[in-house]
């Protein structure tokens, strides 16, 4: 409990610094930024904290323990984060999104050992990632400027606030000290480990570090926000204009575009004209390429006479011979 408000007094700390020196900054931030110089200040101590405590000790770490044991400590903790995920899901009312975090917290808890084997997403349970600053922003809240805490790195006021509510939902807090505070610190060692890749692309592909991690953290946030703004959304429509045209054949309801053959419903016979009388379409929407001779010959004897039966013959053969070649069918592309 000390730790958790000793992480909320220093956010509300740097949140105050940073909104006294707003004044203070020159006339070239972005507005987006406008704390930008309080903002690289302690981004620079962030980053020399972290390349000269954190990163050797995740090396270290990364060194020592056998791959197959660091996924299963980061599966345990990726498991208990499945709690503040489905707390936000349901403030979202999303409720599928919630059905799938609880059912993964159930599988994982029950058949992983406390969460060290990850059943649910080769199970097909998608891993949702949510907290409190995308709640607010689901509901209309504006993120607000960008700002770096200590310790915590990149974040906004939005998300700041958000942070200091996602501490209610780590269930690591109503751990006693004893447990808890080696967990935090196993926590802390194992997402930094998990974090050496990105670190190493970050110094080779950046000019300006600050500015790299600022445009790249508001635009997975943005990204984030859309997602789960459209979560309970339909899919645009992409069908074609005349799916529902005016052959008279209804347009597709799945939204796909109509690539029916054009000579489906024309013809003489029309789409209702039963196969042998002299319709140009079949009922299973297929073209017709029966021969025209067909019709004739499959037609009992009494029903017509031989003169009507060789009219009926003869004018199938006229329309087929006067239609123009139908396009290749757009059945095979």
């Amino acid at each position: 409990m000390n730790k958790k408000q000793a992480a909320l007094t220093m956010a509300a700390a740097s949140l105050t610094i940073l909104v006294t020196s707003g004044c203070a900054t020159g006339p070239n931030r972005k507005p987006e930024d406008p704390f930008e110089p309080a903002n690289r200040a302690i981004f620079k101590f962030n980053d020399v904290l972290d390349t000269t405590v954190a990163q050797p000790i995740a090396k270290g770490y990364q060194k020592v323990t056998p791959q197959p044991l660091r996924q299963a400590i980061s599966n345990f903790f990726s498991n208990l984060g499945d709690v503040s995920n489905f707390a936000n899901d349901l403030l979202q009312l999303k409720i599928t999104d919630a059905t799938e975090d609880l059912m993964r917290l159930a599988m994982n808890t029950t058949f992983g050992i406390g969460g060290l084997i990850d059943f649910a997403t080769p199970a097909g349970l998608p891993k949702h990632h949510q907290d409190f600053g995308l709640t607010l922003g689901r509901y209309g809240m504006p993120a607000g400027p960008y700002l770096v805490l200590p310790l915590f790195g990149p974040s906004s006021v939005r998300d700041g606030i958000g942070m200091g509510v996602d501490v209610k939902f780590n269930v690591l807090n109503y751990i006693e000290p004893a447990v808890r505070n080696p967990l935090y610190v196993t926590q802390f060692v194992s997402t930094r480990a998990d974090l050496l890749g990105a670190t190493d692309l970050l110094s080779q592909a950046a000019l300006d570090k600050y500015s790299f991690v600022r445009d790249a953290y508001r635009q997975q946030r943005e990204s984030l926000l859309r997602g789960s703004q459209s979560g309970t959304q339909g899919l645009p429509n992409y069908g074609d204009p005349g799916q529902s045209g005016s052959s008279g054949a209804p347009g597709n309801s799945n939204g796909l575009p109509n690539y029916e053959d054009p000579g489906d419903t024309g013809g003489a016979g029309g789409s209702n004209a039963p196969a042998g009388k002299g319709g140009d379409s079949q009922n299973n929407g297929l073209p017709n390429y029966e021969d025209p001779g067909e019709s004739s010959a499959a037609a009992p004897a009494a029903a017509a006479s031989g003169a009507a039966a060789q009219a009926s013959a003869a004018a199938s053969a006229a329309d087929a011979v006067a239609k123009p070649a139908a396009p290749a069918p757009a059945s095979a592309p």
